[in-house]
């Protein structure tokens, strides 16, 4: 802002000169006094100039709807969309979401910071102010094999850009615990910079959790009890109260919430996937859930907006006040919270559910072809447990529906007459197998998966946070095979398989993770394949097919995942074997 654009927006808040544009009639939401006043919104030049009674050079009459702040997402991974950012802003901005905080680690663990430079140069072609953490862990951990390595060397070349608030979630809490000499590094390149820390720390309580923070990290996404939270919250950290397509742990921590500690809760999604964006909405539909739970409407504004904006050191946006980017979001009540129309910096974006901005792309040549894969046969998928037929005791990833937490659970299996794992269809315990695509390194990782619910056929897809190699489930080799040997050939994506035939499939040309399409293009397809998961293969109907399998291979949320290297106890921080 230069010094003439300062002095007209000094004019137009005392009225001397009309503002560029004045919402009248509106209920103006105050977040800061937890008030609603009935007034017009001036804006001058992108900005809030004032509240009260104006005219301006162009009026809309808001018709007596509520005007709150532009909705904050406190933490995303947009990769986990299936879609480009571009795309991305144009499903979240009618929502009401006009800025998230992006940690692009999916896409920095398949192409390093080509992937991230790709994300910041398509942030720029949509509405949505999009903000960056630098990945803090790519790969989370080093019991798996990840496209690339980002050490602090690389993490300083970016994090002093001005749209980089801080240093990504950090994972890898044993090497904070541990102090680990690179992790060490990373931290204190946060530091040395006034950066934000976001946080990861599922489980780690007592004195761990303390020695956690003690480094400086500042929030947590990961908090699934109310205790959990209560922990976090007493030991001066923001918690992000998650709802996405795959986790959903804001209905049960909301009787956590009170008026008292309520200012240091934020909202995220951290996955959101474009059908829930169609059936659910955004943060929006945070706000309507907490409601709709007895917490006051005001407060799930601010949750949703001034504390993410607060926390993130977002000055210039969180509120409706003089001086304040024009960020907001007139919707007809404060309980359904369907926005009419969002302004982004004074700019009339989306009204009605459409989306006004044209979209344009940035390029995908530095972030295409990315499935590269050697030594991969049917044969390297059998799981051998004894010398003959037999019934073994076995380590099992048990599901829980509505988390990405999993049980160590020890399950009896039988086996063929040469002794290796044979599918029951009386128990729902199926193969899983995770395949290294970057390197063609040829490391095949295997295990068992338990409540995921295949019947018969598999799905194989290339999105398997955070190393995002290959991790296929299915009822027999043959079937994984022809998963597998499809999703290489289409070069990234999903792929469902049944009869030992595809049914159903998903190209993402963008590292394996993202789709070059529209979003109604991406939903329209994944429909047809949640569909087909369920009706054909019969997986649980509790769990969302894609989203729950890609956080298998996550060897940073307990109790038990798989890597390309094999089983892994998230607990103990080693690989056991599959035999009990």
């Amino acid at each position: 802002m230069d010094k003439a654009s300062l002095t007209d927006i000094i004019k137009s808040a005392k009225g001397e000169e009309k503002a560029d544009l004045v919402i009248k009639n509106c209920h103006v939401v105050n977040v800061f006094s937890s008030q609603i006043i009935k007034a017009d919104i001036a804006i001058r030049d992108g900005v809030i100039a004032g509240i009260g009674s104006y005219s301006g050079k162009s009026e809309i009459d808001a018709a007596g709807a509520y005007a709150i702040p532009g909705l904050i997402e406190s933490h995303i991974h947009i990769e986990s969309s299936f879609v480009t950012p571009e795309e991305f802003g144009r499903m979240a901005v009618p929502l009401g979401t006009t800025t998230v905080i992006a940690d692009p680690h999916e896409i920095t663990n398949v192409c390093g910071l080509k992937g991230f430079f790709y994300m910041m140069e398509a942030a720029k072609n949509t509405a949505l102010d999009i903000k960056f953490m630098v990945p803090s862990c790519v790969p989370a951990t080093p019991f798996e094999d990840s496209g690339a390595v980002l050490n602090s060397e690389e993490i300083e070349k970016v994090i002093n850009n001005p749209d980089v608030l801080g240093l990504g979630e950090l994972m890898n809490y044993p090497g904070v615990l541990n102090c680990d000499d690179e992790v060490l590094n990373k931290i204190l390149l946060a530091k040395k910079y006034n950066k934000i820390i976001d946080g990861h720390a599922p489980g780690v309580v007592g004195l761990d959790r303390q020695a956690y923070i003690s480094c400086g990290v500042k929030t947590d996404h990961e908090c699934s009890t109310i205790q959990e939270m209560q922990e976090s919250l007493q030991n001066g950290m923001y918690v992000e109260l998650r709802d996405g397509s795959a986790c959903h742990d804001l209905e049960n921590l909301i009787p956590g919430i009170t008026k008292e500690n309520s200012r240091r809760l934020l909202l995220c999604s951290d996955d959101r996937q474009p059908v829930t964006f169609h059936i659910k909405g955004d943060i929006n539909n945070h706000l309507k859930l907490c409601v709709s739970k007895g917490i006051d409407p005001i407060t799930a504004i601010q949750m949703g907006s001034l504390n993410a904006a607060e926390c993130y050191r977002l000055y210039d946006r969180g509120a409706l006040a003089p001086g304040l980017r024009a960020d907001i979001v007139l919707v007809g009540d404060l309980k359904n919270f369907e926005a009419k129309k969002v302004f982004i910096q004074g700019e009339l974006v989306a009204e009605d559910g459409k989306y006004l901005k044209e979209v344009k792309r940035a390029s995908i040549s530095d972030v295409s072809g990315s499935v590269k894969v050697a030594g991969f046969s049917r044969e390297r998928l059998t799981v051998h447990l004894a010398d003959k037929k037999s019934k073994c005791r076995v380590h099992v990833i048990e599901i829980s529906p509505g988390s990405i937490v999993t049980k160590n659970s020890i399950e009896e299996v039988t086996t063929d007459e040469e002794g290796n794992f044979l599918h029951d269809p009386e128990k729902d315990i199926s193969k899983i197998a995770v395949i290294e695509r970057h390197h063609k390194s040829g490391n095949i990782g295997l295990g068992l998966l338990k409540n995921y619910g295949i019947k018969d056929g598999a799905i194989a897809i290339t999105i398997a946070h955070d190393s995002h190699n290959i991790i296929c489930v299915g009822t027999d080799d043959a079937q994984m095979e022809t998963a597998v040997k499809a999703l290489i050939e289409q070069k990234g994506g999903i792929v469902l398989v049944s009869k030992n035939k595809v049914i159903e499939r998903l190209e993402l040309p963008v590292a394996g993770l993202m789709s070059d399409r529209d979003a109604d293009w991406v939903q329209e397809k994944l429909a047809k394949i949640n569909q087909a998961a369920f009706e054909i293969l019969g997986i649980n109907r509790e769990i969302e097919p894609v989203s729950t399998l890609c956080f298998m291979a996550l060897p940073v949320i307990p109790e038990i995942k798989i890597t390309d290297k094999g089983l892994f106890d998230v607990k103990e921080f080693k690989f056991i074997d599959i035999l009990d």
